[in-house]
């Protein structure tokens, strides 16, 4: 099949959203489809992909490392149809989305949106009328999935969720799943090495965009508690995004060194972020905004135990007392989790072992292979379009 993806954010950009799309691309591209990109472009960023056409974009005013497109491709209407895609799917119901609903609706194209956001809790990236931005953003992604002819959701909870919102179409959850064969061969010591990490700390760890929905001055305060008890415990925090500075400042504040204490490692390349996981001894993730929280199921393919804010997605992902410890969003609750599962050698054998079975069952090569069934029931069902260019050639020598 060929598979025509539009994103509002892709490489170099670093999100859940582009690892999905990434994750599925490869995958998709191993069972024999051919995959395209439609995406914004990153100042100073030199495209290493064949299949992928950017649209020239401006940063956004209140995360410049996001970019908005600008919804205008010179040669785009005469490029999409020359590809003669089987399927569109968008993965955001703004900019981007709209131009492969548009194309999509233009040529008879099956269109699968993947609902990856609770768009209404981002609405404090606004920096006026709220209220306002959040309830419009339920009102256009509500609109915008009852357009699409099947939505994708990362976990029963978002699929419940959206059931509430009197959307019609046809609902799938698919999970992004972890691609196994990249745990393989790994660097335990890793962060050891790298930060001067000494062998008595316990090392925890959290990943995921340093931004205010992922609630990490929660995390980091309760770094202060979990570290007066346990004072050989580290925290690291792997990512990039607005709050670095604030959550840096914050760290030295509660006199943290961060060289020692709280180390910010900034964004690493997934081959990286790996070996990262791989010499950790705790996921620990406050988010309260996930709607499947990749992160959890990477750091359960490296056999880390997660203790994690109960929030949507988390729920999905983390199966309380069996692969993790699930807390509600209070301090002491959520310190105490951690020395529990920290101190307990049985319990955290137990959680190691389980964490690593459940990301054994979200394996990407799975999740794929799901999603292609998606969409060749949608291909099957669809309204015949033209023949392919190669299919005349052929039609006509014989």
């Amino acid at each position: 099949m060929r598979i025509g993806i539009f994103t509002d954010s892709y490489r170099p950009y670093t999100s859940g959203v582009v690892t999905s799309i990434v994750t599925f691309k490869e995958e998709l591209i191993q069972l024999g489809h051919e995959v395209y990109i439609f995406a914004p472009s990153y100042p100073d960023y030199h495209e290493q992909e064949q299949g992928v056409y950017r649209f020239y974009s401006l940063p956004s005013p209140t995360n410049p490392d996001f970019t908005l497109a600008i919804p205008v491709l010179p040669g785009i209407k005469m490029l999409v149809k020359k590809l003669n895609l089987d399927i569109i799917h968008v993965h955001s119901p703004f900019t981007m989305g709209r131009v492969g609903l548009h194309y999509a609706r233009k040529y008879k194209i099956p269109i699968v949106f993947t609902y990856h956001t609770l768009y209404d809790q981002y609405a404090h990236y606004v920096p006026v009328a709220q209220e306002l931005a959040r309830d419009m953003a339920l009102k256009l992604s509500n609109n915008f999935c009852n357009q699409c002819d099947h939505i994708i959701v990362p976990s029963k909870e978002v699929e419940t969720l959206l059931n509430g919102y009197s959307i019609k179409s046809p609902v799938s959850v698919i999970p992004t799943g972890v691609p196994l064969h990249k745990f393989e061969h790994i660097q335990k010591d890793w962060l050891r090495t790298n930060y001067g990490i000494p062998d008595n700390r316990r090392i925890l760890l959290f990943v995921g965009r340093l931004s205010k929905e992922k609630n990490l001055e929660f995390l980091i305060r309760a770094f202060r508690q979990i570290n007066m008890q346990m004072p050989e415990t580290t925290l690291v925090i792997t990512a990039q995004g607005p709050l670095e500075t604030e959550l840096r400042d914050l760290a030295r504040s509660l006199d943290f060194s961060l060289d020692t204490d709280v180390i910010f490692t900034g964004a690493l390349p997934f081959e990286t972020l790996v070996d990262v996981y791989s010499s950790s001894d705790l996921f620990v993730f406050s988010s309260m905004t996930e709607t499947q929280g990749l992160v959890l199921i990477e750091a359960m393919a490296s056999g880390l135990p997660v203790v994690a804010v109960r929030a949507y997605g988390v729920q999905d992902m983390v199966d309380d007392g069996i692969n993790g410890v699930l807390t509600e969003c209070d301090r002491n609750e959520f310190c105490n989790a951690v020395i529990r599962v920290l101190n307990d050698e049985i319990l955290y054998k137990r959680l190691k072992a389980n964490a690593y079975l459940k990301a054994q069952n979200l394996s990407s090569a799975n999740m794929a292979l799901k999603l292609q069934e998606v969409y060749e029931k949608l291909a099957e069902n669809s309204t015949p379009r033209r023949p392919r260019f190669h299919d005349l050639l052929a039609r006509f020598g014989s």
